[in-house]
C-alpha cells in the first residue's frame, strides 16, 4: 500500500498528513493516528497501512507543522510543551485534522474515528472531551490522561477506549482514577483496559528504557491491537 501526502492547514499553519486508502473505490470510514512527542513519521504510517487493511483510509495527522520533526531517541519537551500549555491550540490542531479528513473523497464524513500514541493520546482525548466535530469514537494507546482547563462540563459523545500500561509513570493510578471520574461526571461510554506488566510505549518495539518506565510489551502490543480493532468494528 502507497502512503500519499497532503497538504492541509489549521489557520496559517501548514500541516502534511499521510493517507493510505483500502482497496476499492467507494468511500469508507476514516481513522485519524496522532503521533507521538517526536511527530509524524513511519510508525504512524505502518499504523495507517494496518488500519488501511481493515477496509478503513489510514490518515497519519500531523500536530506540530510540514517538515517538523523531533528525535525518536531524544528529548522532544520543546515540541509538546506548547500544546500541554495551550490545550485550546492542541484541540484546534486536532478539529483541522478532523475537518481534512472529511474533506476527502474516499471519506465517509460520517465515520471518522482517531487513534494516538503517548502525546497523541493525550490529542485523541483532548478531542472528545472537546466535542469531536462528528468524530465517532477515540483511542489512547499509553497516552497522557491529564484533564485540561476547557472547561467542558456535558456529555462526552464520542465514544472513548484507552489502553494503558498500569506501570506507566506518565499515567500513575492516581491520574488513573481522575481520568475515570472525569469520564463518569461527563457520562461517558467509556472504557479502560489496563495491561499490569506494560510501560510507558508498551507498544513501540524500539522502547527499551525501563529504568525510565519505558519499555516494549509483545503481550501488550497483540492485546491492545486486538482491542483497537474491535472497538473501531462496533463504531463503524
Amino acid at each position: 500500500m502507497t502512503v500519499q501526502q497532503f497538504d492541509y492547514r489549521d489557520g496559517d499553519t501548514v500541516l502534511q498528513a499521510g493517507v493510505v486508502f483500502p482497496a476499492g473505490d467507494g468511500p469508507a470510514p476514516a481513522v485519524l493516528i496522532a503521533h507521538q512527542w517526536a511527530g509524524r513519521g513511519e510508525d504512524e504510517h505502518r499504523t495507517a497501512e494496518r488500519l488501511a487493511a481493515l477496509g478503513y483510509v489510514g490518515i497519519a495527522i500531523d500536530m506540530f507543522g510540514k517538515d517538523v520533526k523531533g528525535d525518536p531517541a531524544g528529548d522532544n519537551s520543546h515540541l509538546i510543551g506548547p500544546f500541554l500549555s495551550d490545550r485550546a491550540a492542541l484541540l484546534q490542531r486536532m478539529r483541522a485534522a478532523a475537518t481534512f479528513a472529511a474533506s476527502l473523497d474516499r471519506v465517509d464524513a460520517t465515520k471518522i474515528a482517531a487513534i494516538g500514541y503517548c502525546f497523541g493520546g493525550l490529542c485523541t482525548l483532548d478531542l472528545a472531551r472537546g466535542g469531536a466535530d462528528g468524530v465517532l469514537g477515540v483511542v489512547s494507546l499509553h497516552g497522557m490522561l491529564d484533564g485540561n482547563d476547557l472547561g467542558g462540563d456535558g456529555p462526552i459523545a464520542a465514544k472513548v477506549l484507552v489502553e494503558h500500561g498500569w506501570q506507566d509513570p506518565m499515567a500513575a493510578p492516581n491520574k488513573v482514577l481522575a481520568f475515570a471520574e472525569e469520564m463518569g461526571a461527563r457520562d461517558a461510554d467509556w472504557q479502560l483496559h489496563a495491561h499490569g506488566r506494560a510501560m510507558h510505549a508498551f507498544t513501540n518495539p524500539h522502547a527499551a528504557a525501563p529504568e525510565k518506565g519505558m519499555a516494549y510489551d509483545a503481550d501488550a502490543d497483540r492485546r491492545s491491537w486486538a482491542s483497537v480493532v474491535a472497538f473501531l468494528g462496533e463504531l463503524f
